[in-house]
């Protein structure tokens, strides 16, 4: 992943985003190499990465939707320290092997392109059981989630999407607000705004600003 020092925000309308990082995704590699985009933050990262699909397919680009979601640990594991431990929402709720292995991994030059597109049911916790699929040649992996960076992830381009800390408590529901810890931890620690690829401010998702994206 790579920092774009020195950019600064700029206003760009939600429209306008999908388009221009649908470029610079179908623009960062060769037409016959796959791109692995991993759409990080905690409130729109599923949307921001659905609404890529039909521009990249336009692009000439197939396109495979993963979410992280899906590959979680079983409860047993992930409430191992209780349902409301935000240290393991941030540690020990990811997968991170398995989405190595079954998403990532066959993906780099020279994979095998076949894909595991969901492991773990969390709500029925239970293996989702599903066959492979192959993304060909020039395709692009769509990833989203939240507290992906910094794991040691292999993907070729990250977009996170911030929320200030105020952002965040304002858009949180109050059933996931014991996860706010997990969030400051991960702002402290592996600092996404700097070191993501394209960051997109969403304190107000009608109005967002993007660095990272050149016009």
């Amino acid at each position: 992943m790579r920092h774009d020092r020195g950019v600064r925000f700029r206003p760009i309308s939600p429209e306008r985003l999908v388009e221009e990082l649908a470029d610079r995704v179908a623009g960062s590699s060769p037409p016959d190499e796959r791109v692995r985009v991993a759409v990080d933050g905690p409130r729109g990262a599923g949307e921001l990465a659905d609404a890529l699909v039909d521009p990249l397919r336009v692009r000439g680009r197939a396109v495979l939707r993963v979410s992280a979601g899906d590959f979680l640990r079983a409860a047993s594991l992930r409430f191992e320290r209780g349902r409301t431990d935000p240290d393991a929402r941030l540690d020990g709720w990811l997968d991170v092997g398995a989405l190595r292995r079954e998403v990532l991994d066959p993906l780099r030059p020279g994979g095998s392109g076949e894909v595991l597109p969901a492991l773990w049911d969390a709500a029925r916790d239970r293996a989702y059981r599903l066959p492979r699929t192959v993304l060909p040649a020039g395709g692009v992996l769509l990833l989203d989630g939240d507290l992906l960076l910094g794991r040691g992830l292999d993907v070729d381009l990250a977009v996170h999407l911030h929320l200030s800390p105020a952002g965040l408590e304002r858009r949180l529901p109050e059933e996931e607000r014991w996860t706010l810890p997990a969030y400051r931890r991960y702002a402290r620690e592996v600092d996404p705004v700097r070191t993501a690829d394209v960051v997109v401010r969403m304190d107000h998702p009608d109005h967002p600003a993007v660095r990272g994206l050149d016009r």
